[in-house]
């Protein structure tokens, strides 16, 4: 990871879960990072404590839903720390809204932010590595092992899932892209399985003691595990591209 030591990383959704984690590791390790969200308090807070890090972070906020917003951060992250080397396309959400009875504004909602958000902002974050001629730069995307399968007692779900297997289509799009523009810009998916964030507890507006009684008796995934695959991805040497990162928990049926 030395090689990325002063480079710059946009994580998004890093106010909570994997993206906090992922923003506060990177900076532990010398990246600039920029950690953008629809709040930023908590992402504030963990930059203070951080601030005798190798590296530091910036609370941006942004709802990656609104292109608008996505535009106005590049141009800010352009003016103040010249632009984007490594993409962290971490936001993301779920609605409990089944396809045969959810309300269309909740799907539209996931497609925006998970679908159009992430193509948004890779695009952005490209457009940032091409005019300043950098040729190294990392685009990894969270997605989930919902672009795997599609679990059939989990109606809930299943609009969700049909957003991460467009991340999955997206991830290979991207690569065939990149490849034809004759970069070294690399693209990483990394699907995790279930894990213990609040991503479950927005999603069915859960106390988190009911959460957590879902999980009793299992050893689910932690956000540390995520954050070690990112690293994992961008340490690669330059001819290295890890393309697909599936992440299971072993005790764990689906």
């Amino acid at each position: 990871m030395e090689r990325w030591e002063g480079r710059v990383a946009l994580v998004t959704g890093a106010s909570s879960g994997f993206g906090e984690d992922i923003a506060k590791r990177l900076t532990e390790l010398g990246m600039k990072v920029i950690g953008c969200a629809r709040n930023i308090d908590k992402i504030q807070a963990l930059a203070d404590g951080l601030k005798d890090a190798k590296g530091s972070l910036t609370a941006m906020k942004c709802d990656v839903s609104k292109e608008e917003d996505v535009l106005a951060m590049f141009e800010q992250i352009k003016k103040e720390y010249g632009g984007v080397d490594v993409c962290v396309n971490n936001a993301g959400l779920s609605h409990d809204a089944p396809l045969l009875s959810g309300a269309t504004d909740q799907w539209r909602n996931m497609f925006d932010v998970n679908v159009i958000g992430l193509m948004t902002c890779s695009r952005e974050a490209y457009k940032s590595m091409k005019e300043r001629g950098v040729d190294d730069g990392h685009i990894i995307l969270i997605g989930s092992m919902s672009a795997h399968r599609v679990v059939p007692d989990a109606p809930s779900i299943h609009c969700y899932a049909a957003t991460k297997y467009a991340v999955k289509a997206i991830t290979e799009g991207l690569r065939n892209e990149l490849y034809a523009a004759k970069t070294h810009i690399r693209v990483t998916h990394i699907s995790p399985g279930a894990a213990r964030t609040d991503f479950n507890n927005r999603m069915f507006k859960d106390s988190p003691e009911k959460l957590a009684a879902k999980w009793v008796g299992v050893e689910t995934l932690t956000c540390g595990d995520i954050t070690e695959s990112v690293i994992y991805a961008l340490a690669a040497p330059g001819r290295v591209q890890i393309h697909d990162i599936l992440i299971r928990p072993v005790e764990f049926k689906y």
